[in-house]
């Protein structure tokens, strides 16, 4: 399970719910990261976080991970 990078900036720039509360609070933090520096390290860190979470936390990230796929 993990997600693309045009995958990661559209959850950037995007206003999108998840079920998982944790993963919601990464991606603020993250979208305000990429707010302050949209270059391409940012984007290349954020997805590399959000990879991370989803596949620590996988067992419950099956909804949203769906979700994700189909961005």
């Amino acid at each position: 399970m993990s997600i693309t990078l045009e995958q990661a900036e559209k959850l950037l720039k995007g206003d999108y719910k998840f079920k998982q509360l944790g993963f919601s609070m990464m991606l603020t933090r993250m979208k305000e990261l990429y707010n302050k520096d949209p270059s391409p390290a940012t984007l290349h860190h954020c997805a590399a976080e959000m990879n991370m979470y989803i596949e620590k936390f996988k067992a419950i990230m099956g909804a949203d991970y769906a979700f994700i796929t189909n961005l």
